[in-house]
């Protein structure tokens, strides 16, 4: 199985950052602007971008509309999410080019109208977003962009979403998000036993070509955000990978 590089442009307020382990009071701001890294990438050869509106994630509501708009208008293939709310905030978001909507709090929350849509969308169309952290034993889920505790585990939601037919989930171990630590390679392993069917994106952590290389064969695709940015990774060469 081909691993799938997709480099991410985390927005607040149209501005480039990058949150450590989901904290919007641990910011950090890059001189970039979003449009020249994202024509960047796409050069360099991702056919992917993963974009995140953390304003919407954190308000509920869109604030970067616009902006992801012209990105989807770059030749880059883009998934994205935060602040997705009711099914025409889905509308909207596939409206304005966006090949894959990213659900988080509403997958975790009400996980039975997200699994309606993906039965009138069709699941190629819909990343679940499964972020967890270990605590008490088990892999907690978060929501409300990281900042509320969910009742569900990742072990009850995963096998559930698989059976219902989802196919994409993107899983991220908060505490390794933004840090530069390094995957969580037992977290995918673990989630490949709980839900094999599933198409599961790595994200948090991944430093360099050896942690990409770490991935391969044990998870569907990679998200690459602080590595790219900080130039510890080159993207060229993590495709290459």
């Amino acid at each position: 199985m081909k691993l799938e590089i997709i480099p991410a442009l985390d927005l607040r307020e149209g501005r480039v950052v990058r949150l450590r382990q989901g904290d919007y009071n641990r910011e950090t701001g890059y001189a970039v602007n979003a449009m020249e890294q994202a024509c960047k990438y796409r050069d360099a050869g991702a056919t992917w971008l993963h974009v995140v509106d953390l304003d919407g994630a954190r308000a509920g509501k869109f604030e970067n509309l616009a902006l992801i708009e012209t990105l989807a208008g770059l030749g880059l293939q883009i998934q994205a999410g935060g602040g997705v709310r009711d099914e025409s905030d889905l509308r909207r978001l596939f409206a304005v080019g966006v090949q894959r909507v990213v659900l988080g709090s509403i997958a975790v929350r009400e996980p039975d109208r997200v699994m309606e849509w993906i039965s009138t969308h069709g699941a190629q169309q819909l990343v679940i977003a499964l972020d967890t952290r270990w605590l008490d034993g088990r892999w907690q889920l978060s929501s409300a962009g990281w900042t509320e505790a969910a009742a569900v585990t990742l072990d009850e939601l995963a096998p559930r979403y698989a059976r219902s037919g989802a196919q994409h989930i993107l899983c991220t171990d908060i505490e390794r998000d933004g840090m530069l630590s390094g995957p969580n390679l037992e977290l995918y392993a673990h989630l490949s036993r709980i839900a094999p069917d599933l198409r599961v994106q790595a994200s948090g952590g991944v430093r360099d070509e050896a942690d990409v290389k770490a991935l391969q064969g044990k998870v569907a695709g990679v998200i690459l955000g602080r590595s790219l940015l900080e130039g510890q990774l080159d993207l060229a060469s993590a495709l290459e990978c």
